[in-house]
């Protein structure tokens, strides 16, 4: 096969060791030209309408742009065959069986990565189904749709585990990779993003206020008008917070008044 006729690869995690893991069982393979590596979600759809590549290996969770807001942002544009690659994600994989071409779990041997590897070769040296990126997007909404919210949440901090109720966390702040729980005095991190952990949340108990804030709305005590259209919310633990202009619309939804 020439060079014109490979199939382009580009790789998106932001895990290092993942990235070169991927690279290293694709490397050698005469019918595969890796166009780049990504670490964030920014990169990635940047370098996709770059380098427009026929298959990437896209992560779920990744900081500021996770791998559903990748394929939102380039889905209408191309049309790449895509593998998921997600450490825990359980609800999803189902549907990524069914509605996208494949999905790795982490940790994934190399027996799986050939399944999903030959998969994608089949279909984009093959079909090359256009309808492909209309698929993922539907598969994407349906798990938003139809997934279970979460009650508790397995925190790891200095050598122990143990769980929080999710009704007991109050507010939520991002913070790089990772998001900060406010429960009560205590505050914990998980390593999350803002975006993915709101979209497993209750959203009749919890909503988002602030591109890097969600709050508990039953941990409300007031709202107050601050400046150039945004509120400052006050929590029952003192904390004050920002309600800015682009999410105040959703809350005003929520509470079916005007502020």
């Amino acid at each position: 096969m020439g060079s014109e006729e490979c199939i382009r690869v580009l790789i998106v995690d932001d895990e290092p060791l993942s990235r070169k893991k991927i690279r290293y069982m694709l490397e050698g393979d005469p019918e595969i030209d890796i166009v780049g590596e990504c670490s964030n979600g920014a990169e990635a759809i940047e370098m996709a309408r770059r380098e427009v590549p026929d298959l990437i290996f896209l992560d779920v969770h990744m900081p500021e742009k996770d791998g559903f807001a990748v394929i939102e942002d380039i889905g209408s544009e191309l049309t790449p065959a895509i593998i998921f690659v997600t450490a825990y994600d359980h609800y999803a994989v189902q549907a990524f069986e069914v509605s996208a071409l494949d999905y790795l779990l982490k940790p994934f041997d190399r027996e799986r990565f050939e399944r999903a590897l030959d998969r994608a070769k089949s279909h984009i040296l093959g079909e090359k189904a256009a309808t492909l990126d209309r698929q993922i997007l539907s598969a994407l909404e349906e798990i938003r749709a139809r997934q279970d919210h979460l009650d508790r949440l397995v925190i790891k901090t200095n050598g122990h585990v143990f769980f929080v109720k999710v009704s007991d966390i109050a507010w939520i702040k991002a913070e790089g990779n990772y998001v900060r729980l406010h429960v009560g005095k205590e505050s914990y991190l998980l390593r999350d993003t803002i975006s993915g952990l709101e979209a497993q949340l209750d959203p009749s108990s919890f909503i988002r206020v602030h591109r890097s804030t969600i709050v508990n709305i039953d941990r409300i005590q007031e709202l107050q008008p601050w400046f150039h259209g945004e509120y400052r919310v006050v929590m029952q633990d003192g904390a004050e917070l920002t309600l800015s202009r682009t999410y105040r619309e959703k809350l005003n939804g929520f509470l079916a008044r005007a502020l």
